[in-house]
């Protein structure tokens, strides 16, 4: 009895190891698999014309899948009743939604991103009070890489909910520049300028036709809005240009740009008409009465 039972208990043990080898050896090559028909499922989408931020998104999700099923795989390898730990895992799973339910909001907010498409990659956005361009769309998360050049990371169900401003969404955008000019400066003149100035730029376009408006009266000055369109790609770098060239055409024009000036009223006597010196001096002499 005892040979045979160590004779049982070395062919169980043998058994579990080649269990063991071959849940390791289906959880290696399956890995290798599912990132290969990732990368070939985005190869497809390459070809048919899918833009960048759906294909990550969906290669992505191809990934997670192809890890599940290596992974019930690789237990059904060991002996292990799949049957009844997928019921198991479902049920823990609903537990687990409820508990990670801003995880899931921003899987869904992701697929709403991909489906609705409000900006693509390379786009130019201003989100949640962070201005990037879109790097790409993840499960949770989407990336942004500020002008500066660091990343930006915001969470999916955080864009869905806020406003999204698509700077590079149309060919072309409009420069607003206020200018301030002074109350004795002829309007008409100074209108003239700056037209003169928007014509001159060669990445100013005609139509739409630009114009200046007069936006206020200021304390010190009166306010003016030069409106010019551009190509989108053109826009920040025109935007300086224009300014710049405003400072200098003014003042060969001789248009004085006011800024603000404040006044110091110094009064040599107190509220009763004594002179500063006289209290200051009671003051600091306790004798005097």
């Amino acid at each position: 009895m005892g040979v045979a039972s160590d004779l049982f208990a070395r062919a169980a043990a043998s058994d579990w190891l080649w269990r063991i080898a071959v849940s390791l050896l289906i959880g290696l090559v399956g890995l290798w698999i599912a990132r290969l028909l990732s990368k070939a499922l985005d190869r497809v989408m390459l070809r048919f014309g899918v833009e960048q931020i759906l294909r990550d998104f969906l290669r992505n999700i191809a990934y997670v899948v192809g890890l599940v099923v290596v992974f019930v795989a690789a237990l059904d390898s060991l002996g292990v009743p799949t049957t009844s730990l997928l019921a198991v895992l479902g049920a823990a799973g609903l537990a687990v939604g409820l508990a990670l339910k801003d995880s899931l909001s921003n899987i869904a907010s992701g697929v709403m991103l991909i489906v609705l498409r409000p900006f693509r990659a390379g786009d130019a956005v201003h989100i949640a009070g962070q201005d990037g361009i879109v790097e790409s769309v993840r499960i949770f998360q989407t990336v942004l890489r500020a002008f500066e050049n660091h990343d930006i990371i915001l969470p999916n169900s955080q864009i869905t909910t806020a406003p999204i401003i698509n700077y590079t969404a149309r060919n072309q955008r409009r420069i607003d520049v206020p200018v301030g000019v002074g109350y004795g400066d002829d309007i008409r003149r100074v209108r003239d300028v700056l037209l003169g100035i928007a014509k001159a730029n060669p990445q100013v376009l005609d139509d739409p036709a630009t114009d200046v408006l007069v936006t206020g009266l200021g304390e010190s000055s009166v306010n003016l809005l030069l409106r010019a369109w551009v190509a989108t790609p053109d826009f920040v770098a025109t935007r300086s240009d224009l300014t710049e060239a405003i400072h200098r055409d003014f003042g060969q024009a001789g248009v004085s740009i006011p800024f603000p000036q404040r006044d110091l009223h110094v009064y040599h006597h107190d509220a009763e008409g004594r002179p500063l010196e006289q209290v200051i001096q009671g003051v600091d002499d306790p004798d005097r009465g």
